[in-house]
C-alpha cells in the first residue's frame, strides 16, 4: 500500500528526477522535501523538523556540531554507536552514566557541575527504547530532571516510532513531554519501512544544523522516491489500516510476555514492553548455534553477538510485527525451551 502511495504522489506531481543531484544546500532542496518537513511538524507536535539521509547522519551531524567546546554531555552507556561516533567529532565534554539510572547521572551531573563555569550547556542523551534491550528509561523522570536542572534533554527514538503514541508517533509523545525535550531524532528505516530520519526541535535549532552539520551539507539529498515513501507512510499510519496494525503490534507484545511468564522463560529475558525483545544466552558460538537451529524451523531469529553487545551478554533479538501470529509466537517460544 506505502509502495503504492508513494508512486502516485510522484505521478500526481509529475516529479520525473530520479535523484537529488546535489547538497541540499545547492539543488538538491527540492519541493518534497518542504511537504516533508510540514506533515512532520503537525505529525509529530514540533516547531520545525529537519531531514537527513539516516539516522547514522542525523546523530553524528547533531552531536558533532551542536554541543560546543566546554559543554558536557552525559548519554546512557548503551547509547547508539551513531551517538558515541558523533559525540567523539565533537569537542564537549562527554561522560557515560549507567543504562537507566537516573540516581548515577544526578550524582555525575552535579560532580561535574561543580567543577564547571555556571555558564556550561550540559546535554542528556538517553534513547527512548533501546535497540538492543528493548527497555526504555523513565522518560518523564528525565524530563522533570532536565527541566529543573536546566539540561538539554535529547532522545533518540528510532525504536519507539511506529509502535507508541498516536498513529506510532513514539514514546516522547505518548508521555505527554514534547515541549521538554531539546530535540528528537526519529528514523524512517525501522517501523516505517521507508529511508532516512529526522531532528525535530526549535526553529533555531533547525536554522543552526542547516548551517554547521556537515552530514547535512556535504553530502546529496534523498531521491524523491524516498520523500514520497515518507510522505505516504505517515498519511498510512493515520487509516483504520494502519491504526489497525498498530493496535495488532500491542497485543502481540502483551501476548508474547504472557507467554514468557507461562512458559517460565522472563529469567532468561531482559524486561520489554516494546516490539524488541532480547533472551540472554552467553558465549558468541553458542547464542549462534541456537539461532541456526530455530531459523531451521522458519524463524527469523538473530543472534546478536559480542562486541556488539557486552562479554556474557549474548542474545537472540526477537522483533515482533503486527502481522505476527499467536501461533507463531507460541511454537518460537516453545521451540526456544528446548535449547535452554
Amino acid at each position: 500500500a506505502v509502495f503504492k502511495a508513494a508512486s502516485e504522489i510522484l505521478s500526481s506531481k509529475a516529479i520525473l528526477q530520479n535523484g537529488a543531484t546535489g547538497s541540499r544546500l545547492l539543488s538538491g532542496n527540492y519541493q518534497l522535501y518542504t511537504e516533508l518537513e510540514e506533515k512532520l511538524c503537525r505529525f509529530y507536535k514540533t516547531e520545525a523538523a529537519l531531514v537527513f539521509n539516516s539516522g547514522y547522519d542525523a546523530n553524528i551531524g547533531f552531536f558533532s556540531s551542536v554541543p560546543q567546546r566546554g559543554d558536557i554531555i552525559f548519554y546512557d552507556e548503551y547509547i547508539h554507536a551513531s551517538i558515541r561516533d558523533g559525540i567523539q567529532m565533537g569537542n564537549a565534554k562527554s561522560y557515560k552514566f549507567k543504562h537507566n539510572n537516573l540516581d548515577d547521572l544526578k550524582i555525575r551531573c552535579q560532580t561535574e557541575r561543580g567543577h564547571s563555569p555556571k555558564e556550561t550547556e550540559i546535554y542528556i542523551v538517553t534513547e527512548s527504547v533501546f535497540s538492543m534491550d528493548g527497555d526504555s528509561p523513565d522518560l518523564k523522570a528525565f524530563a522533570e530532571f532536565c527541566t529543573v536542572n536546566n539540561c538539554h534533554l535529547v532522545i533518540d527514538e528510532a525504536h519507539a516510532i511506529g509502535v507508541f503514541g498516536r498513529n506510532g508517533s513514539g514514546l516522547v509523545q505518548e508521555l505527554g513531554i514534547e515541549k521538554d525535550v531539546f530535540a528528537r531524532i526519529i528514523t524512517f528505516g525501522k517501523a516505517m519501512g521507508c529511508h532516512g530520519a529526522a531532528i525535530l526541535g526549535s526553529s533555531k535549532l533547525k536554522s543552526y544544523l542547516v548551517n554547521f552539520a556537515r552530514s547535512l551539507i556535504y553530502t546529496t539529498g534523498m531521491p524523491p522516491h524516498s520523500l514520497a515513501t515518507v510522505l505516504a507512510a505517515l498519511n498510512y499510519s493515520a487509516t483504520s489500516s494502519g491504526v489497525e496494525k498498530y493496535s495488532s503490534l500491542l497485543k502481540n507484545i502483551d501476548f508474547f510476555n504472557l507467554k514468557l511468564e507461562t512458559l517460565n522463560l522472563k529469567p532468561f529475558f531482559i524486561p520489554s514492553n516494546s516490539a524488541i525483545h532480547c533472551c540472554i544466552i552467553e558465549g558468541n558460538e553458542h547464542v549462534k548455534s541456537i539461532a541456526e537451529e530455530i531459523q531451521k524451523k522458519g524463524f527469523d531469529v538473530r543472534p546478536i553477538l559480542s562486541p556488539t553487545v557486552p562479554k556474557r551478554e549474548e542474545r537472540l533479538r526477537f522483533c515482533l510485527h503486527s502481522y505476527t501470529t499467536k501461533k507463531e509466537i507460541e511454537d518460537v517460544l516453545e521451540l526456544l525451551v528446548t535449547y535452554l
